[in-house]
């Protein structure tokens, strides 16, 4: 059976990115694929390794050196910190020119970059919010759950056990990285790799936290009130800053999206800060005119029919519809009508309308067994008087 790393994946595809790809846009795509592929997010289990992925490529291709690794068709993730190849791990077609690299562009002798920090800034979390038309269009202070890393109070982000402290990594003597030396046609050649006993921190844990394993941080639930402003939209994010992911060793927290879903309300439909509802009014009272009294969001307004109103005509009630997010004023609120027709007429009430339509001199063709109007017609194409 072929592993995970058995050859190098493709990071690049991993986010949807062009190998050209600026450093603006690899952190654009994958904040947006994080957070839609977030477990607080997306439950689903096949949701969750395409996160893991995802950060995976993100911590490739935002190192300038492990994303060079993958440009000459390396994986610095493999084992051995070098291409996966059919050589084992870390000796592909590669790994000797990697080295090469490594001595022209800082892996030589001499330029150590030093061990890598364990305290890095923690990944932002985003949180779906739904809420009632009423809440977006006023603003409400809303209670939410956040499950995320914090720091673990234990032993405060260090990761060590009380009493204990951080060791210099024998192996590498704190460097946090080991050299090698290898002949290739250019030479004898002097490169350096992480070191594989401390994973390039230049130091080792030996009694780890048993609260948080050495990680510095533990996940738990934890409680947030968020403040809503008026006239925020289905669809946008309010940003909690610092109140996402606490980062490894107890680095700085990333922040917290909460994305806002309006649920969908009996009466009004949103269209940006305007809202739209549909009246219906009897055909009469379209004809004759008439007061209707219509409940807004917050309050209730009187509004006019005038006589002669068609079907399908809307009425405007100013600065009636949501408050605007950015500055003062609100949308409006738009009504719109149908003229309801009666189905059921019984006979005085039939004879009536007809005799209303003919004071118009509006013909109106009589349905009967015997024929009507339309009989009519069918008659004069035949030739009958």
């Amino acid at each position: 059976m072929r592993t995970r790393d058995a050859v190098a994946r493709d990071y690049y595809g991993i986010l949807g990115v062009s190998r050209e790809a600026s450093d603006d846009e690899i952190k654009r795509a994958y904040r947006k694929l994080a957070r839609q592929f977030h477990p607080d997010v997306n439950p689903d289990p096949e949701a969750q390794e395409k996160f893991k992925d995802i950060n995976a490529a993100y911590e490739v291709l935002s190192d300038d050196r492990k994303r060079q690794i993958v440009d000459l068709g390396g994986d610095p993730l493999a084992p051995g910190g070098g291409a996966a190849g059919p050589g084992g791990p870390g000796a592909g077609p590669f790994a000797g020119f990697q080295d090469i690299m490594d001595a022209f562009f800082g892996g030589a002798a001499g330029a150590t970059r030093g061990p890598r920090p364990r305290t890095r800034p923690g990944a932002d979390a985003i949180l779906r919010l739904e809420l009632d038309l009423n809440e977006t269009a006023f603003g409400v202070e809303a209670p939410i759950t956040v499950d995320t890393a914090v720091l673990c109070t234990t032993c405060s982000g260090a990761g060590t056990a009380a009493g204990t402290h951080l060791a210099t990594c024998e192996a590498c003597q704190g460097r946090g990285e080991v050299q090698s030396v290898q002949r290739t046609f250019l030479g004898q050649v002097v490169s350096a790799r992480p070191c594989t006993v401390c994973q390039g921190y230049g130091t080792t844990i030996p009694h780890p936290c048993a609260t948080c394993a050495g990680d510095g941080r533990v996940r738990t639930r934890r409680s947030l009130t968020v403040k809503i402003p008026a006239g925020v939209e289905d669809g946008m994010r309010i940003r909690l800053a610092q109140q996402g992911e606490v980062g490894p060793g107890g680095g700085t927290p990333g922040d917290l999206y909460v994305e806002i879903h309006e649920r969908p309300h009996d009466v009004y439909s949103r269209k940006g800060d305007d809202l739209h509802c549909r009246v219906t009014v009897p055909m009469t009272a379209a004809a004759l005119g008439t007061r209707l009294t219509i409940k807004t969001l917050d309050s209730e307004e009187s509004v006019d029919v005038k006589p002669g109103t068609q079907p399908g005509s809307t009425l405007r009630l100013r600065a009636r519809g949501v408050p605007h997010l950015r500055g003062t004023g609100r949308g409006d609120l738009y009504v719109h009508l149908d003229v309801r027709t009666p189905t059921k007429l019984d006979a005085d009430q039939e004879r009536m309308l007809r005799d209303f339509a003919k004071t118009r001199g509006e013909e109106v063709a009589e349905l009967s067994k015997q024929g009507g109007f339309f009989s009519r017609m069918r008659d004069a194409f035949n030739g009958h008087a």
